[in-house]
């Protein structure tokens, strides 16, 4: 179990990168997605586990391949 956390987190923070390198905020970016900030927000923080489809949505929206989201950053 603590793998898919350490994922969760991985997820977030590089979904959190690239929303910055893209200028993008949260609210921008929910309203790309259709969802709402705050729910942005829980993903970025860890504490939501969207699904593949979302995830694949949210690498379109911040012009990454989705692997790209799931690589462990040392910046």
């Amino acid at each position: 179990m603590g793998d898919m956390m350490d994922l969760k987190i991985i997820l977030g923070k590089n979904i959190k990168f690239y929303r910055y390198k893209n200028r993008l905020t949260q609210e921008k970016l929910a309203e790309i997605l259709d969802v709402s900030p705050n729910y942005i927000g829980r993903i970025e923080r860890g504490q939501h586990n969207p699904s593949l489809e979302k995830i694949a949505k949210i690498a379109y929206a911040l012009n990454v391949e989705v692997f790209q989201l799931f690589i462990e950053r040392n910046d």
